[in-house]
């Protein structure tokens, strides 16, 4: 109405613009009589004449003027009324609550006979909020569907506050009401034929055999053959089963492509195959186990194989027997059951052992690092590889910010030790100080960024090995040089000490060095009870030779009072869940190192009859530590890696903070309940 009116006023100043001009040829008359009468008289004559048309005009014509103009505005009106209610697009105005206050026919066919069942635009799209509604002069898109169609919904607020009329006649109150304008777009055939493009992807594959030349041993020779052939059975019969193509790389190594939209099917039965493989009896003793890698959505279909090497690595870092996707940046896993496999051969440390030669004879300085809160196999391995450096003639270091009670007597028995350097423990910013160019630096007994003892060290250093017995995560430390990551190895003190005896000839361990590296084994192996192959006893009869004493460990880590109480309390405390899972808490006021004894009392309490698994949960420094344990029927891997952690099929662990105790007990019967559902507990 307001625009109207201006409207009109201006109008009627243009109508008063001919009297305005009367004036002048009134000056311009009287001008031109001074000059000449005669002339004077004619130009009044036609200035008579111009000044009785102008009051015409504006007194006979000026209202028929306004009212072409008013008719041809409200006409104008019409038609744009008209534009927006045949507009092909689905418009709707609604107020700030929600409200429908007017729709255009195409939306209203939309609704059709439900018209009257969703007069608030939140009752037809639940994916719209109020303060969605307020976007503040943004375009804000949001995805949904309505019936059997999916649309793309783009709100725009538009501010009323200059529209009186209109705030009445739609009932709202108040000054600077909005409306939101509301576009629906038709997505469902486009995303009908992105799905489509989707599905014709290529999908990229490797399966590996884990134990092939283990059965094939077990199994006597002239029907070996046979065996093989009903392994290639069963894996061309899956792949064909999906119109894809399989091709044997080696004797143990398949490599195929099937389409993308497979995937869905053979995610959901979690990669059956891995399970019907294990059914192939001709009288071997050993089931055979599969890993496989699947690479899918890169750029390239040489970015999906990439994808796929990465995903095979990562089934055989975490033990193989299982299968990894990585889809992009995501990664999945699914099967994991079976029990690794010890590797029976000492091929893989001689090689790797040499190639550590290699790079530790380029470098000038070892700095030797192992994870947050270290244990006794962290710092016993850390120990091994500075025995090598020195062997070598090479500077070395051993990095640790923070000693725990569990490793203070071992690490008592170096300091202060005229055998060893003042510096040879360092804290990580007094050995980020000593990183040069010529600075190497080894991780041991962990493989995750995120977790070691000082990982700006990490940014720093450019060559970076990695010694780890811990199944891999989708965290890894990437930029590694020499990575040896062996899931069936008992402890990386077992891994080390057989480095130690292929690295070089004739180095000399010394006793105390040996007692930390065969503590390292013995607690990990809860006294060779746990993941214990021949390997292990291989390498605890060399530490032995080299001076361990049996004796000497056993009193170095002998409990406190406190400690044993505060386990014992952590023990009487256990709550059973679902018959199968001991769930409890460990007190962590006066202890040193509470962590530690939440990880023994879980150890207590594997030693329950039908206990698959136990978790005992720990309140330290505002964070929430889980120690998770079992014998062989859960893998507690996966279990922890639910909860952002991870570790070893039967020994894992998490961190959760900003939660309560009551509340990481209820993240974990998810999990467990999760796990149960999904056929992950046996």
């Amino acid at each position: 109405m307001k625009d109207k009116g201006r409207t009109r006023g201006t109008f009627k100043v243009y109508l008063q613009w001919p009297l305005f001009l009367s004036v002048l040829l009134v000056i311009l008359t009287a001008a031109v009589g001074a000059v000449s009468i005669k002339a004077g008289i004619i130009v009044s004559v036609f200035t008579i004449v111009y000044i009785g048309i102008a009051l015409w005009l504006y007194f006979s014509r000026r209202r028929g003027i306004l009212a072409g103009l008013i008719a041809f505005s409200s006409a104008y009106d019409q038609s744009r009324q008209n534009l927006m209610e045949e507009m092909l697009m689905p418009y709707a105005v609604a107020d700030g609550t929600g409200h429908l206050l007017w729709m255009n026919r195409e939306f209203a066919a939309i609704l059709d006979e439900d018209r009257n069942s969703y007069k608030n635009i939140t009752a037809m799209f639940p994916e719209i909020t109020r303060e969605m509604l307020a976007t503040h002069g943004e375009i804000v898109s949001i995805h949904s569907a309505f019936g059997d169609r999916k649309y793309r919904i783009d709100l725009k607020q538009v501010v009323v506050d200059k529209l009186d009329a209109a705030v009445a006649d739609n009932g709202l109150e108040g000054q600077g009401t909005f409306v939101t304008a509301i576009y629906l777009v038709d997505e469902t055939q486009t995303l009908l034929y992105m799905q489509q493009i989707n599905d014709q992807k290529l999908v990229a594959g490797l399966i590996y055999l884990d134990n092939y030349d283990e059965a094939l041993e077990s199994v006597e020779e002239v029907r070996r053959s046979l065996l093989t052939a009903l392994i290639d059975r069963k894996i061309s019969k899956y792949i064909s089963g999906m119109n894809g193509i399989v091709k044997k790389l080696e004797k143990d190594k398949y490599f195929f492509v099937i389409k993308q939209q497979y995937m869905a099917k053979i995610q959901e039965e979690r990669f059956s195959i891995l399970e019907d493989v294990k059914t192939v009896n001709i009288g071997n003793d050993m089931a055979v186990t599969l890993s496989i890698g699947i690479g899918m959505n890169g750029d390239s279909y040489n970015q999906n194989y990439e994808y796929a090497r990465t995903s095979i690595d990562m089934a055989l870092g975490r033990g193989g027997d299982q299968a990894v996707v990585k889809d992009s940046g995501k990664i999945q896993y699914y099967g994991g059951k079976a029990q690794q496999i010890e590797k029976t051969t000492r091929v893989k440390a001689r090689v790797k052992a040499h190639a550590l030669r290699e790079l530790m004879e380029n470098k000038d300085r070892l700095l030797i690092m192992g994870h947050r809160l270290a244990d006794i196999d962290s710092f016993g391995a850390a120990v091994g590889i500075y025995r090598i450096a020195m062997s070598m003639n090479k500077k070395a270091n051993i990095v640790v910010n923070e000693v725990t009670s569990s490793v203070r007597p071992m690490l008592d028995r170096f300091v202060g030790n005229p055998d060893y350097p003042e510096d040879m423990l360092l804290t990580g910013p007094k050995a980020a100080e000593l990183v040069d160019q010529g600075t190497m630096l080894v991780i041991v007994d962990v493989n995750r960024p995120s977790i070691t003892d000082e990982p700006s060290l990490l940014r720093m250093v450019k060559t970076i090995v990695v010694l780890d017995h811990h199944r891999t995560s989708s965290e890894i430390i990437d930029n590694a040089v020499l990575s040896y990551v062996e899931p069936y190895a008992s402890s990386t003190c077992e891994m080390v000490a057989e480095v130690l005896q292929y690295i070089a000839d004739g180095i000399k361990v010394k006793t105390a060095e040996a007692d930390a590296m065969y503590a390292g084994i013995v607690i990990d192996t809860q006294n060779f009870t746990n993941q214990t192959g021949v390997r292990t006893f291989e390498a605890a009869a060399f530490l032995r030779r080299s001076g361990a004493d049996i004796t000497r460990v056993r009193k170095l880590f002998r409990e406190n009072m406190k400690d044993y109480q505060a386990k014992a309390e952590a023990v009487r405390k256990a709550e059973v869940y679902m018959d199968a899972f001991a769930i409890s808490e460990c007190p962590a006021d006066g202890l040193d190192s509470p962590t530690i004894i939440g990880a023994q009392a879980a150890n207590e309490l594997l030693e329950i009859r039908g206990i698959k698994a136990s978790v005992v949960l720990t309140d330290y420094n505002g964070t929430i530590y889980f120690s998770a344990r079992s014998i062989d029927e859960v893998n507690v891997q996966v279990m922890m890696e639910k909860l952002g952690g991870g570790g070893h099929r039967t020994i894992a662990g998490a961190q959760m903070e900003g939660v309560s105790i009551e509340g990481a007990k209820e993240r974990l019967k998810e999990v467990i309940c999760q796990m149960m559902e999904e056929g992950e507990v046996s």
